[in-house]
């Protein structure tokens, strides 16, 4: 028999925040929870973008060739 986490692919602190939340929400406690959220979400990208940034050396030269240089692909028949 599969359980819970098997069935829906929830790990076990999605379930428990779903518990958490088994009852009427007023919106803008929903609204507050959602920025908390997405506070502690953003914070986790950019953390991992700085990571990444300094473990392949990307420097403020290859940002601004990323907004002047033309990386498309030309058509075959150009």
């Amino acid at each position: 028999m599969k359980t819970t986490t098997e069935a829906t692919g929830l790990n076990d602190i999605q379930i428990g925040l779903l518990r958490m939340f088994d009852r009427k929400i007023p919106d803008d406690e929903v609204l507050e929870i959602k920025k908390v959220l997405v506070n502690h979400l953003s914070g986790r990208l950019f953390e991992e973008v700085d990571q990444v940034v300094k473990s392949k050396h990307i420097s403020e030269k290859d940002y601004l060739a990323l907004e002047t240089d033309d990386f498309r692909t030309k058509a075959k028949d150009e």
